[in-house]
């Protein structure tokens, strides 16, 4: 081996050392930075001359660099769109990065809502995921992760159910017929509110008749200004709900429904009206209404529909499922957030930003839900921290030190035998 090649190895030594004493600053400088991935220097031989059929060593290169994706510490933050990933698997995002458009790869979960209604990161780029629509089908393929359902749908009440006693000692009205405005056409009157398909509110007045030997009319009123055709301050009927009780004074039997066509609103709207279990139905006909002999009262409601609601507040469950919560009091799933994983994940290529792309080597993405395949579930409401162990960082820090002296040493000898050799042919 002559001494170019010496002077060469070493400097071989140098530059890879060097190189790597640079992998190692650039972990220690990001020990701070969400979602960070340190990475690992990786060196191999380079062959040089021969001395018959052995090979000579002609240095070392540096020959790769390894991401570490092992799982980082989390941090809480309590902002829900904080996101971190325990377990395997990276947030997608899709926008420019450093002038070039594409989808882009991170552990990195510091995303916020922007002034359209997309969750993005920080510089802007699209969280991806999957559209739920309201009867909460999740759409087949993933996007733009859009949270634009600012504001919940109306309700249309479907369904009313009151439990109440009706007193079994009331004397059937002598004046008839039924009159609203008569109070002595009727034994009892209670309400509720029932809402249409555009959100907007009505009271329902139930106005209970008793017709003897257990029998009661429940006559179901609305103001006709809130029907269509009807006329503003003068209660107008929507239909009767006809109740039988036993002599015990259990709730036999129930017939009838309610139909409204609310201004402006879907006509023809049926609303189920019950008064509790009833024998005919199976029931034991206690569980709901009674006519035993005790005062009027109302037990109980259950009635279905809404109002229109804004959204209030966010919640992103372990499966990636996004909640929103309204001021209407009602919950629902408005979105999905996806995960990507990758045969190789060390495959992926250091895009800057907190960023990886995808290349050959570590294959295409598998996007899914969170939690199911290799991908790790979400937590919301922290991040991970980076996963540089600064401790280790210094001891390889170190080491690689003292092989750059070494080498460097390496190269001063050469240098030396140079100059003496060059002297010797100069005497």
């Amino acid at each position: 081996m002559s001494l170019n090649s010496t002077l060469y190895i070493g400097l071989s030594g140098l530059d890879a050392t060097s190189n790597a004493i640079g992998i190692v600053g650039d972990n220690i400088a990001n020990s701070s930075t969400i979602g960070f991935k340190s990475q690992k220097a990786e060196f191999s031989d380079m062959l040089g001359g021969a001395i018959g059929n052995d090979r000579l060593g002609g240095g070392v290169m540096l020959d790769a660099t390894q991401t570490q994706f092992t799982q980082g510490q989390l941090q809480t933050t309590g902002n829900p769109l904080d996101l971190a990933i325990q377990g395997g698997g990276l947030f997608e995002v899709s926008g420019s990065n450093n002038g070039m458009p594409g989808n882009y790869y991170t552990r990195d979960g510091q995303f916020q809502m922007d002034s359209s209604g997309y969750i993005v990161n920080q510089d802007g780029m699209r969280l991806q995921g999957y559209t739920v629509d309201a009867s909460g089908n999740r759409s087949a393929s993933v996007g733009d992760l859009a949270l634009g359902k600012t504001e919940a749908p109306a309700v249309p009440t479907a369904n009313a159910k009151l439990t109440l006693n009706l007193n079994s000692n009331d004397t059937p009205p002598t004046a008839t017929p039924f009159d609203p405005t008569n109070s002595a056409t009727y034994n009892y009157q209670t309400s509720f509110t029932a809402y249409d398909s555009l959100g907007n509110a009505h009271s329902v007045q139930e106005y209970f008749v008793n017709n003897g030997n257990g029998s009661w009319t429940a006559n179901a009123m609305v103001d006709g200004g809130d029907l269509t055709g009807g006329t503003k301050g003068v209660l107008t009927s929507i239909g009767s709900t006809q109740l039988q009780f036993n002599t015990d004074g259990s709730l036999q039997s129930q017939t009838g429904a309610l139909t409204a066509s609310f201004l402006n609103a879907t006509p023809g709207q049926s609303i189920a009206m019950s008064f509790g279990d009833d024998i005919a139905s199976g029931g034991t006909g206690f569980g709901g209404s009674t006519d035993f002999a005790s005062a009027d009262t109302v037990n109980g409601t259950s009635i279905d529909g809404r109002s229109a609601g804004n959204l209030t507040s966010l919640s992103v469950g372990s499966d990636g499922k996004v909640t929103g919560t309204y001021d209407n009091g009602q919950s629902m799933v408005i979105a999905q957030v996806a995960i990507a994983s990758f045969q190789n994940e060390a495959g992926l290529t250091r895009q800057g930003n907190n960023l990886y792309a995808a290349s050959a080597t570590s294959g295409q993405p598998l996007v899914d839900a969170p939690g199911t395949g290799a991908r790790g579930g979400i937590q919301s409401g922290a991040l991970e921290s980076s996963n540089v162990d600064v401790s280790n960082e210094l001891v390889s820090l170190i080491a690689f030190q003292q092989a750059y002296e070494a080498n460097s040493k390496t190269v001063t000898t050469a240098d030396d035998m140079m100059q003496t050799a060059v002297q010797l042919k100069q005497g």
